[in-house]
């Protein structure tokens, strides 16, 4: 479900008569980090009415046993303890300490018990995990830190994780991504509850944009390497090592299972299980990301782009570009430039381009065709080798290159062409 869906499903419960929306419980535990628990409450324990912020009422609840340490080796003391989720119709797990250890199994309880009598629970970050643990994300669509993304997918087959939204709103159960997003979810509930100019006001006294959108140019969505730690030990590591370095290739999945030993469906099957994604959208995903990258460091028009990130074709890109960022390649690059701060170096231009540009008119007039020799390291600098001059005595022209490239990489029987464009990806 879209984070910006605030429909109920039907199969919501109804709210406990004890329970209250507006009674907030924070659930904190030992070891998590302070930033994320003070998200929850900033918002909904300070009494902005003045501001024309209705008043939510906060209970601080300890998750497990005292003393609780947070970041720094703080130690906090919480006024509540789990017996006071029962009065709460809104419940937060702002961060779990480790996505490595099980939550306490009295606070999973007290998670599945207000869940039970209608209570709404919310996971901010991390505290996605806690949620999961209890049961509460089965079936359901979530998210949580992009870099955790993979774990959560693996551990918790069962959850429909995108770690591309800024959160998601399932009706009586919600979830965040990374740390800022925490305070994107809180305001949601806020709009949610009391209005868009409750949270318009509350966003203005936390100076913080009122509505972001994981589309928003102003934010975009995080795309990144990371896998989860414990592939590092496993022999697909080096497969997966190999086709980062070589994103620049038109290679499929084929390929990979076969650098593997393994068949197509063992690959699949055993990526799966390390990753929690498909090989197929993995590797989608790391073309998208170098795209991502290029567009923001180098002046390569999109169709580069797209060849040098092992796209077949510039159409490809757009489609996969858009689906995974919302935003069309050439929209993504305006708006990145729009967005640096003044005085940031321009990218990088090209060799060739920066000679080029340094030439008045009449020098450039004067290159004429003749000039062709000075694109051979170009091409060499895209993996393209510049054919013999023919009869004629003139290079071939980079797009012949480039299509002299595709059709050698692309349709030889021992390298099958790029995934996409015989499978649909996955997501």
């Amino acid at each position: 479900m879209s984070q910006d869906s605030a429909a109920v499903p039907d199969a919501a419960r109804k709210l406990a008569a004890r329970r209250r929306r507006e009674i907030v419980a924070v659930l904190l535990f030992s070891g998590g980090p302070i930033f994320e628990s003070s998200i929850p409450l900033s918002v909904f324990g300070i009494d902005r009415q003045d501001a024309g912020v209705p008043r939510y009422r906060l209970l601080v609840c300890a998750g497990e046993d005292a003393p609780l340490r947070t970041t720094g080796g703080l130690e906090l003391s919480a006024p509540y303890g789990l017996e006071a989720i029962s009065r709460a119709g809104t419940v937060v797990v702002p961060a779990w300490r480790s996505i490595t250890q099980a939550p306490p199994p009295a606070a999973l309880d007290a998670l599945r018990r207000a869940h039970e009598e209608g209570a709404r629970i919310v996971g901010l970050c991390t505290g996605a995990f806690v949620l999961a643990a209890a049961g509460l994300l089965d079936g359901r669509p979530a998210t949580t830190h992009w870099m955790y993304a993979p774990t959560l997918a693996k551990r918790y087959p069962s959850v429909h994780v995108d770690p591309r939204e800024l959160f998601v709103d399932d009706g009586d159960v919600l979830t965040s991504a990374g740390t800022a997003a925490g305070i994107d979810l809180c305001l949601h509930i806020v709009r949610t509850d009391h209005g868009a100019d409750a949270a318009n006001a509350l966003a203005r006294r936390l100076v913080v944009p009122p509505r972001r959108t994981a589309s928003d140019m102003g934010h975009q969505r995080y795309l990144d390497r990371s896998l989860p730690e414990e592939i590092g030990a496993d022999p697909l590591a080096e497969v997966v090592a190999w086709a980062l370095e070589h994103l620049h290739e038109q290679f499929d999945v084929e390929t990979l299972a076969a650098r593997a030993y393994m068949s197509r469906r063992t690959f699949d099957r055993r990526f799966r299980s390390l990753t929690g994604s498909a090989p197929l959208q993995w590797l989608i995903t790391q073309r998208v990301l170098q795209a991502q990258r290029l567009l923001e460091t180098s002046d390569y028009s999109v169709d580069e782009v797209a060849g040098r990130c092992g796209f077949r074709s510039p159409v490809a890109l757009r489609g996969h570009f858009r689906r995974q960022l919302g935003a069309s390649p050439a929209a993504y690059r305006a708006a990145y430039r729009a967005r640096r701060p003044h005085g940031a170096p321009e990218p990088a231009l090209r060799p060739e381009r920066a000679d080029r540009a340094e030439r008045p008119e009449r020098e450039r007039a004067a290159l004429g065709a003749g000039g062709g020799e000075r694109f051979a390291p170009a091409l060499a600098g895209h993996g393209l080798a510049t054919a013999e001059p023919g009869e004629a005595g003139k290079p071939q022209p980079e797009g012949y290159a480039s299509r002299l490239a595709e059709a050698a990489v692309g349709r030889g029987p021992a390298r099958p062409v790029l995934p996409g464009q015989r499978e649909r990806p996955v997501g």
